[in-house]
């Protein structure tokens, strides 16, 4: 036991202390920081330009009646620039745009059968939130125009556009409502991004760990005085500590970030991620699948990496792991519109699609207990499986030298093994 504790300690500190290692950290938790303060950001960014010329549009009325109504309809709309209204010709203010002197302009004008024509003039093409409130004010003002014509008084314009009663129910004992469904499925969604890329970084950082130790002959000291079972496991068991730790960091400063950032985490941006309600119980299911996903693609790609001499031979050989991460990935990110899909329900008893998409269906559906208990046995006995077999190749994987061509040299690392 003490050569396993001893290895444990030497893979996790190596790996602690890697440049790479530390930057990652580094960058994740200023990332971390930066998108929970991102509106502030913006703002702050918006005050250091001293005329506010970014909120101003200027509108050239030649109708001469409808600046003060659109003034009114975006104050209503709670619109985030200002309007001023100009004199000057169109082809001033074009000037003054290409000039940079002022942003954007509007021109009001109208037909003879009474309809508002509008031409918004700005530096880029891409803008998009400044004229979209324009269409949507000008739209109410040429409703209003219109009804005003009609001689319709203005309860039976109300009644006219009065939104309908739409109610979304389910039979489905396992369906949520729509606002839980809309809480859930954000941060569903940023879990199971979490879960894809610590289970694809970790198991490839020890596929390149063991193919190291192997191409600096290193492994061949190793093994002489340890077990390779005990030295797989104690590897495994060392970056997956290490991994758990990084994430349980990144967990803790996001929660630090959104609860000291000046946003509202029950509004916009964050409203959309459901981080203002958060369910103890899917945070839980989102540690319990890291850990076994974790420890199932470790194995397998601890397994994968005993078979390559040169770490430039892990990506190809990882290849297959790879593309199995990549769909389960893809499963459970297209199954957020649908979490109760047939596909969905099968593939989540699948054990190396069971981490990602059987979590979807448990953070988005109100699922008996007995299923993800179940997916969690299958789990179980296919790491415990996968680990006995694993055992036997990484035996004779870790003494195999010379170039790795594909999957075939597992069944020559078993029979090494057993020599």
């Amino acid at each position: 036991m003490r050569d396993f504790w001893i290895i444990f300690k030497q893979s996790f500190m190596t790996k602690l202390g890697t440049k790479s290692f530390i930057i990652t950290t580094g960058v994740m938790v200023a990332a971390i920081f930066l998108m929970a303060n991102m509106s502030s950001i913006i703002d702050t960014f918006k005050s250091m330009d001293g005329n506010d010329r970014d909120d101003i549009v200027y509108v050239s009325d030649e109708t001469g009646s409808l600046f003060e109504p659109l003034k009114q309809q975006l104050a209503v709309q709670e619109a985030d620039f200002k309007i001023e209204q100009t004199e000057e010709s169109n082809d001033a203010l074009k000037t003054k745009v290409k000039e940079a002197k002022i942003d954007s302009f509007l021109v009001l004008a109208m037909n003879e059968e009474g309809t508002i024509n509008a031409s918004y003039t700005s530096e880029s093409a891409s803008e998009m939130e400044k004229p979209l409130a324009f269409q949507e004010a000008l739209q109410s003002l040429q409703t209003t125009l219109q009804a005003s014509q009609l001689q319709l008084t203005a309860e039976q314009v109300s009644q006219l556009f009065a939104p309908i009663e739409f109610e979304q129910n389910a039979v489905s004992p396992n369906s949520k409502t729509e606002e839980e469904l809309s809480t859930a499925r954000g941060l569903v969604y940023v879990l199971i991004f979490v879960i894809y890329f610590a289970v694809f970084a970790y198991s490839m950082m020890i596929a390149t760990e063991v193919a190291t130790e192997k191409s600096s002959r290193v492994m061949e000291i190793l093994i002489s005085s340890v077990s390779p079972v005990k030295h797989m496991f104690a590897k495994i068991a060392g970056i997956g500590t290490l991994g758990l730790l990084q994430m349980a960091l990144f967990g803790i400063v996001g929660y630090i970030a959104l609860k000291t950032s000046a946003a509202d985490m029950s509004e916009g941006f964050f409203s959309v991620f459901g981080f203002s309600n958060v369910n103890p119980s899917t945070i839980g299911y989102a540690i319990v699948y890291f850990l076994l996903g974790y420890f199932l693609y470790a194995t397998l790609a601890a397994l994968l990496g005993s078979l390559v001499s040169r770490t430039e031979d892990v990506q190809q050989l990882l290849a297959p792991m790879s593309f199995l991460i990549i769909i389960a990935a893809f499963i459970a990110f297209s199954g957020l519109g649908n979490p109760e899909a047939a596909y969905v329900t099968y593939t989540s008893y699948f054990p190396f699609f069971t981490p990602m998409v059987m979590f979807l269906r448990v953070g988005m559906l109100d699922l008996p207990i007995w299923e993800p208990i179940l997916s969690i046995i299958i789990l179980l006995v296919t790491i415990f499986l996968l680990g006995w077999f694993g055992a036997k190749v990484y035996k004779g994987g870790v003494l195999m030298y010379g170039p790795s061509r594909n999957l075939k040299d597992i069944k020559k690392a078993v029979q090494l093994g057993k020599e």
